[in-house]
């Protein structure tokens, strides 16, 4: 079955044989909710703490910034156009949101997806969620045009994560941070 775009299941089922039956059991579910436009201040304020708890921005200028209409104006707009729009989405299991993503597919180039930011809300890290959710946003975009997937962090703890996944390091981006990618 196929689901509507905008809500995808990722399960991974772990099968077990019992006296030779072979028996399906489900150890987790993620699910892929996308948000709309007109619902997007929830994300902003989860997005902003984020940013802040997990040390990404410190100084009160880029805290405007981010904040602020000319950074949110131009992603939601980017949300609304017609080829190579940006996505946000939360990532839910078991009803909960446990986390969140943004990123942008670029169909009309070679389908490379870029991932703005990723995040698992912290008090469900730790226990396999983000490469769980991570796997959930792959099969997600693979069916929106993704062929490979590019991002940048600077990060020890994020850097290690992402290779985890797959990413190897590709040079730098114009603001000197290191660029990530998985093919």
């Amino acid at each position: 079955m196929r689901l509507p775009r905008g809500f995808l299941e990722m399960r991974n089922d772990v099968c077990t044989s019992i006296s030779g039956v072979r028996k399906s059991m489900q150890d987790d579910m993620i699910q892929i909710e996308e948000i709309k436009t007109d619902e997007l201040a929830g994300f902003w304020d989860s997005h902003i703490k984020y940013l802040v708890d997990d040390d990404i921005i410190a100084d009160q200028e880029d805290i405007e910034y981010f904040s602020g209409r000319e950074y949110r104006g131009i992603l939601e707009a980017h949300m609304i156009r017609s080829l190579d729009k940006h996505h946000m989405v939360y990532f839910i299991r078991e009803g909960e949101r446990i986390g969140a993503a943004s990123f942008c597919t670029y169909q009309s180039e070679d389908g490379k997806c870029f991932i703005l930011d990723y995040w698992v809300f912290p008090e469900h890290r730790g226990n396999g969620a983000g490469h769980l959710c991570f796997e959930a946003l792959e099969q997600y975009t693979k069916e929106d045009g993704a062929n490979y997937y590019e991002l940048n962090s600077e990060k020890e703890d994020s850097i290690r994560f992402w290779k985890s996944l797959g990413f190897v390091e590709n040079g730098r981006d114009e603001y000197d941070m290191l660029l990530m990618i998985k093919k």
